[in-house]
């Protein structure tokens, strides 16, 4: 069985991605073992906004999987359209994400004030990058699905969106619930 180039690639960027983000969640959790303070800190999250951010992300995840059903069906305007609804949600994710950090910046939990703090801005911020790196590429591969061209790529930045999904299916317990 051969694999396409294009999602061969996806892959392996995937594959560093894990390390990276294995890396911090690891790092994480062996220091939340450790410093039971980190409990208090961790309870000045807002978990109905991380919970509302994790169905907004879960939803932008369906609308990825329709784009990519109807790429595999050539109907390339409509995976266009439906990667724009993707699109859609990770800016939402973005402005609650904004609003919440607005927030606890004005309340002086910043990423100095201390371990759980730096590693709370620091997964955050790493995933909200990877939402933003995701929307950027979705958005030039949706101008080409709309012009029916290069459906493939449709199911490779699903792959990537999916990957993103599954990293805040992790940060939202360990950043939110886990107090």
């Amino acid at each position: 069985m051969q694999v396409p180039t294009g999602r061969l690639a996806v892959w392996w960027v995937l594959a560093s991605e894990i390390v990276i983000f294995g890396g911090l969640l690891g790092s994480y959790i062996m220091m939340r073992l450790r410093h039971d303070a980190w409990a208090e800190q961790a309870a000045n999250t807002n978990t109905w906004i991380g919970a509302f951010n994790t169905l907004v992300l879960l939803s932008s995840s369906l609308s990825a999987v329709l784009a990519h059903q109807a790429a595999e069906h050539g109907d390339g305007p409509k995976a266009a359209r439906l990667l724009r609804y993707t699109i859609l949600g990770g800016a939402t994710f973005l402005v609650v994400k904004g609003f919440e950090w607005t927030h606890e910046i004005s309340e002086g939990l910043t990423i100095t004030s201390n371990l759980f703090w730096s590693f709370y801005y620091t997964a955050a911020g790493l995933h909200a990058a990877h939402v933003i790196a995701g929307m950027v590429i979705m958005f030039i591969v949706s101008r080409s699905a709309a012009r029916n061209e290069h459906l493939h790529r449709v199911e490779n930045i699903g792959i990537y969106w999916h990957f993103v999904d599954v990293v805040w299916i992790f940060l939202f317990p360990l950043l939110y619930i886990a107090k």
